[in-house]
């Protein structure tokens, strides 16, 4: 499927970019990076201009009142909102629409390209571009530790422009879906609305969505990962799955359409794999810097999701229940997707990168590690 975006890539960005790509080995950058610069800019524009702009006039009494750092959590959340809408949005468009997905085998799934992809993958980076900036700009409240998660961040998706894995970038955005519950939660907080009967229907939708695009969906998905990784990592010219259509080659093919497609020019799979017409075994750094991140992310969303659960569970049980828990020690005083844990804010993003705050003791602590709000020291605990 070509790149549906309605404007194509001007002819001077091509040309500015071209030098950097071929240098960093991302061949598909240029005919994307009016797409990720695009997102940058809106991003931007969304948390300094509209998002102050109309926050004073549906909320006179509460924005303008916040800490300078509340304010910035707010334009923040505001931003991760728009652009968790909007990727996970476009992202099922892109997986219902492009038909050339559902005849992949693992060497377009790793090595293949579609416009379509590169569109999900350049506005993704677009956002994580926006991230490290905004990082960089207000490291004082987000930490060096949040610094290095957009950088990380910003590599992965990037890689997407070798083509890499151009495939499961809009599936694994999909981790998004469950980011517009994790802003209106903490916009509950803020706006004075913590243990209502609205925040409790949201934690509900926030703990259900969590359960089924992270855990269900991220989970099977990140098996099949791995699957066409360890393909790609012992890969022989005598195994492919389907032969690049365009090609001379002269290998034994095991797909039965192999060596027609071998004979066919122009149609097949050739577009799919132009940018790898002669797929090779996959860098090792390559396939451990993917895959290490992906195992990393799936063990805290398992964790994460069970510390929400107690969270939850905290914010809407009667003074004589909290009382108790205190008595027997328990401490869950943190969130996940905007709940407060153990005196730190997680919050998460991955996808779509939130960052989040809590008041204690009169300081303002903020943070994110992989879409999640995190910050050091302790939170002050909510009574009902």
């Amino acid at each position: 499927m070509h790149d549906p975006f309605p404007i194509p890539p001007p002819p001077f960005l091509v040309k500015a970019t071209t030098p950097l790509a071929e240098f960093l080995s991302l061949p598909t950058l240029p005919i994307h990076i009016h797409e990720l610069l695009l997102a940058t800019l809106s991003y931007h524009l969304i948390c300094a201009y509209i998002s102050p702009f109309l926050s004073r006039r549906l909320f006179p009494s509460i924005y303008p009142c916040l800490p300078f750092r509340s304010q910035v959590n707010w334009d923040v959340h505001v931003v991760s909102l728009v652009q968790s809408v909007v990727v996970c949005a476009a992202a099922i468009w892109v997986m219902i629409a492009d038909k050339e997905r559902k005849s992949m085998g693992w060497e377009e799934r790793i090595w293949g390209y579609t416009g379509a992809g590169g569109m999900i993958q350049a506005f993704a980076a677009g956002y994580f571009l926006w991230d490290l900036q905004i990082c960089l700009r207000y490291l004082g409240i987000f930490g060096p530790g949040l610094l290095m998660h957009a950088v990380a961040a910003l590599v992965v998706f990037s890689l997407g422009f070798r083509p890499f894995v151009n495939y499961y970038a809009p599936t694994f955005i999909l981790y998004e879906l469950s980011s517009p519950f994790l802003n209106f939660h903490w916009f509950f907080d803020k706006l004075h609305m913590t243990g209502s009967r609205p925040q409790w229907y949201n934690g509900i939708l926030l703990l259900g969505s969590f359960f089924c695009c992270r855990l269900l969906w991220g989970t099977y998905h990140s098996l099949r990962v791995y699957q066409d990784c360890w393909a790609a990592l012992h890969f022989s010219d005598t195994q492919l799955s389907s032969a690049p259509a365009g090609s001379n080659m002269s290998k034994e093919v095991t797909h039965p359409k192999g060596i027609l497609e071998l004979m066919d020019p122009t149609g097949g799979r050739g577009e799919l794999m132009k940018y790898n017409p002669y797929p090779e075994n996959m860098p090792l750094w390559l396939g451990l810097t993917y895959l290490g991140s992906n195992m990393m992310l799936n063990t805290l969303n398992f964790y994460w999701f069970g510390k929400m659960i107690e969270t939850v569970k905290k914010r809407f049980r009667t003074p004589k229940e909290d009382a108790k828990a205190k008595e027997d020690g328990e401490v869950v005083d943190a969130v996940v997707e905007g709940v407060e844990l153990d005196g730190r804010v997680v919050e998460e993003a991955t996808d779509g990168n939130v960052k989040g705050e809590e008041e204690m003791d009169g300081k303002v602590k903020s943070g994110k590690t992989s879409g999640f709000e995190e910050a050091d020291g302790e939170t002050r605990r909510r009574k009902l």
